[in-house]
């Protein structure tokens, strides 16, 4: 595997010319304003190019020892300047063409970032607001994925009531071993990959509520751990009450009480089956 070995010519199964051997893949980086407006940041092409004048997304072929987000996010860097650590990648859209695909990763940007062309590859940065870019000249294979893609930058957030989830999980001496009982599903839910009805991957903010005996439970990668206080249901209120209003919020739980309070908030619910079907795939 050699670095910067992908550029070149493909040919997908619908006789089509693309550039990339190993596929390609784009940033969509979506900032919501206060309003909740979306916001994305717009690529116009140099005249030069292949759809030269066109506007579509920073992004080009993948290397062979690349996944879709390190292409991605290299390619921003290269075309936009933007950096990896001031975007949240929320999840990657697969277009299959036949032999040859390309992957929209999106990702989320607290701000407006300084964008400028960073290379001869295009004419334009911009920051535009979701209905503006309909009226653009669209790259054709951004226009073909749009509807698509454009209902899935919504951030998304899965709240998880851990001592609920562990009861209906019912380890053996789960009840005696509250710690241990909840820290093994904190592990287990970090490696689960999650499915998505429009992408083919998924990258929710993850947030785990312990109290009681599990208050102690630790930080696990991809998790934001919230140790409660005082009652574990007032915790999970408050974070879904602390997310943005353009923000899918899920929490999972089988309390009725508490689905009421956080429904009431417009959270959506699911019980802990919903999670502990997937861990056992």
């Amino acid at each position: 595997m050699a670095a910067r070995d992908g550029d070149g010519w493909a040919e997908c199964a619908q006789g089509h010319r693309h550039w990339g051997v190993h596929g390609a893949s784009g940033l969509l980086a979506v900032h919501h304003d206060a309003l909740g407006v979306p916001h994305v940041l717009m690529q116009k092409r140099s005249w030069w190019s292949h759809h030269g004048g066109t506007w579509g997304l920073p992004g080009g072929a993948r290397d062979s020892h690349e996944d879709a987000v390190a292409g991605a996010l290299r390619e921003a860097r290269e075309e936009a300047a933007l950096r990896a650590e001031e975007l949240r990648v929320q999840g990657v859209y697969l277009d299959d063409h036949g032999g040859w695909t390309f992957e929209t990763v999106i990702a989320a940007s607290a701000e407006l970032l300084a964008a400028a062309p960073a290379n001869s590859e295009s004419t334009e940065m911009r920051w535009l607001p979701l209905p503006e870019i309909a009226r653009l000249r669209l790259h054709p294979g951004f226009a073909a994925t749009w509807q698509q893609v454009q209902g899935a930058i919504r951030p998304e957030t899965i709240v998880l009531d851990v001592a609920n989830i562990v009861g209906a999980r019912a380890e053996r001496g789960w009840w005696s071993d509250r710690l241990g009982a909840a820290t093994r599903l904190l592990h287990d839910v970090a490696g689960l990959r999650l499915e998505h009805p429009v992408l083919s991957r998924w990258y929710p903010r993850i947030v785990a509520v312990v109290e009681g005996a599990a208050r102690s439970a630790p930080d696990v990668p991809g998790i934001q751990v919230v140790a409660a206080t005082g009652s574990g249901d007032d915790a999970i209120v408050d974070v879904v009450r602390r997310a943005e209003p353009w923000e899918r919020v899920l929490v999972v739980t089988a309390d009725r009480a508490l689905r009421q309070r956080v429904g009431e908030l417009g959270a959506e619910t699911a019980g802990p089956k919903w999670l502990l079907s997937r861990l056992r795939r």
